[in-house]
């Protein structure tokens, strides 16, 4: 198996990681580390490969300060199958929640989507040709008969008295010319709003209500086969243009699709290569006696214990291994510690970080260096209505100090406190940006203090506002 990570040393890892996430180096070099022994793993000798198992994170720190950030990013980087999940959402029998077992369902699923959007990459060309052809007959239909003399000319019966060679001939040729011709003029972005009719496949599958807590997929049914597993009825819609050539395409790419060979790569690299991000490990922490919801905890451990020790897991397409996936667990433990686990689970996470929570310094980085910086992303969204802002070097540190100063006074909650503020800030400017003038804003300390201020230094206010 290919690895698009295999070019890339643990230190590159890091540094790709640095350029979304500010600081916690302890958790990015565990999990560039662990990155990169799947790499590794590939070149040892395949007698002794499936003895080498992954090694599993837990890392620990407050919300808000990167912890699924770190695994989402690691994830995009190595163009791994990746799901985040709540250990929160799984109960042992008997409870209401999820099994235990979906999260490898949902895994095998992402798998097969990442791999059916690589393949279609690679069917691009030939679908869009293949599209634009169709594209071009239904917009000849449309047209007037007279544009083409003879556009009828395929129904003739070859048989007939009156069919004449010649004529079928000229007419089959105009009509090449024809479509040749807008075929061009479909690329130069003509025709756009001509509505063409279209025929769509919808599922014929019928309502079914499943009293189990394993899905539907677990009753042998394929939502993913064309069509659907019983059947489907074909309907006709009258759409542009633009969205017809989206459903020719779509409907191109797919017949160019081997699915079966997708779904084998999809569940050979959701076992060699996927990611699965237990959340809120902390709130499953713990050995309760009573009764209630409590109860579950350890039960919930129990569960997660095979499959993260290693098992096989049935999916709608076909068994899927954990033994090599790689589990990074996260929690708070504000009032748990990861030794309330029990012992076979902290046997299976043998690498801890711990996150730091975030200062004032580490503010001032997060709204400045990461390529998604909450700033940049307001500025692209308010550039749609014509607004066009910035902030001082003063405005960013006072935000800074701002979400500092009420993490301390209300709640910690991390970077998450500067997306409140944020809103808080561009409020009035996002709702009049369609129609307010001027269309150029500057925001310094002053602007910050004035709008942001009154919030700040009232903690009740505060606490119900930011």
């Amino acid at each position: 198996m290919h690895f698009p990570i295999e070019d890339l040393t643990p230190r590159e890892i890091v540094a790709r990681l640095d350029e979304y996430i500010v600081g916690q180096n302890a958790a990015k070099k565990a999990v560039a580390v662990a990155l990169r022994n799947r790499y590794r793993r590939q070149k040892v000798d395949e007698k002794y490969r499936d003895d080498i198992l992954p090694k599993n994170i837990l890392m620990m720190g407050p919300t808000g300060v990167g912890k699924t950030e770190i695994a989402r990013r690691l994830a995009q980087l190595a163009r791994a199958p990746f799901i985040k999940v709540e250990a929160t959402k799984f109960t042992e029998v008997g409870y209401v929640g999820r099994d235990v077992d979906s999260m490898i369902r949902d895994l095998a699923a992402m798998s097969v989507r990442l791999v059916e959007k690589e393949r279609m990459e690679t069917v691009k060309d030939e679908a869009e040709r293949k599209a634009l052809d169709r594209l071009a007959e239904l917009v000849l239909d449309t047209q007037p008969q007279d544009v083409v003399a003879v556009s009828s000319f395929d129904i003739w019966n070859p048989s007939s008295e009156e069919f004449d060679p010649e004529a079928f001939e000229n007419g089959r040729k105009l009509r090449e010319e024809k479509l040749t011709e807008i075929r061009a003029e479909l690329v130069q972005g003509k025709h756009a709003d001509v509505e063409v009719e279209v025929s769509v496949e919808e599922a014929n599958n019928p309502f079914m209500q499943v009293f189990s807590n394993q899905g539907i997929e677990e009753m042998g049914i394929d939502t993913s086969i064309p069509g659907g597993p019983f059947g489907s009825r074909t309907s006709y819609r009258k759409v542009t243009v633009v969205e017809a050539h989206g459903l020719l395409f779509e409907e191109e790419a797919k017949r160019l699709l081997d699915r079966a060979t997708i779904h084998r790569e999809a569940v050979l690299r959701a076992e060699q290569t996927g990611i699965i991000f237990i959340d809120e490990i902390d709130k499953v922490a713990g050995k309760n006696g009573g009764s209630g919801p409590d109860v579950s905890r350890e039960g919930v451990q129990r569960d997660l214990l095979p499959v993260i020790e290693g098992s096989t897991v049935p999916t709608k397409f076909g068994p899927v291994r954990t033994d090599h996936i790689l589990f990074i667990a996260a929690g708070a433990f504000h009032l748990s510690k990861p030794s309330d686990l029990i012992p076979e689970l902290q046997g299976r996470l043998p690498i801890r970080v711990v996150l730091e929570s975030l200062k004032m310094d580490d503010f001032k980085r997060i709204l400045r260096e990461p390529k998604n910086a909450l700033t940049r992303q307001y500025e692209m969204l308010l550039a749609a209505d014509g607004i066009t802002f910035s902030f001082t070097d003063d405005a960013l540190d006072e935000l800074a100090v701002m979400a500092a100063a009420v993490n301390e006074k209300i709640e910690n909650i991390g970077a998450r406190r500067l997306h409140t503020m944020m809103e808080k800030l561009l409020e009035e400017l996002a709702y009049l940006a369609p129609e307010i003038e001027p269309k150029a804003f500057v925001f310094d300390r002053s602007k910050v203090r004035e709008i942001l201020g009154p919030y700040v230094d009232d903690p009740a206010l505060g606490r119900e506002m930011l």
